[in-house]
C-alpha cells in the first residue's frame, strides 16, 4: 500500500527550481526516484532514513531525513513528517545537505 504525498509550498517551490534548472537534471532524477522510494516504503535502506532532531514540523511531529544523494558533495535530501492523515506524507523541503 502507498502513501499519498504531500508538499508544503516550500517543497512545491524546491521541486520546481530543480526541475527549472537544467543543470541539475542528474540531482532531479535522484530526487525523484526518492520520492517514489518514499511513496512505497519511507523506510528502504536506500533512502538511509533517520530522525532529524534539529527540526519538529509545524505540528510539532518528529521529522525525518530521506537521502536523495550519498557520498556527494552538496548531496540532496528530503525533509518530511508523518501525516497529517494515516498513509500521508508531508514533504517539507527538497534541499542540499546543509
Amino acid at each position: 500500500m502507498n502513501f499519498e504525498l504531500v508538499f508544503t509550498d516550500r517543497a512545491a517551490a524546491d521541486l520546481d527550481a530543480l526541475q527549472a534548472d537544467g543543470r541539475l537534471a542528474k540531482r532531479l532524477k535522484a530526487v525523484r526516484k526518492a520520492l517514489g522510494l518514499l511513496e512505497t516504503n519511507p523506510r528502504h535502506p536506500g533512502l538511509n532514513t533517520h530522525k532529524f532532531s534539529a527540526l519538529q514540523s509545524p505540528g510539532g511531529d518528529e521529522v525525518f531525513e530521506a537521502y536523495a544523494e550519498n557520498k556527494t558533495p552538496a548531496a540532496w535530501r528530503i525533509f518530511w513528517h508523518d501525516g497529517p492523515d494515516k498513509r500521508q506524507i508531508t514533504i517539507l523541503t527538497i534541499t542540499p545537505h546543509p
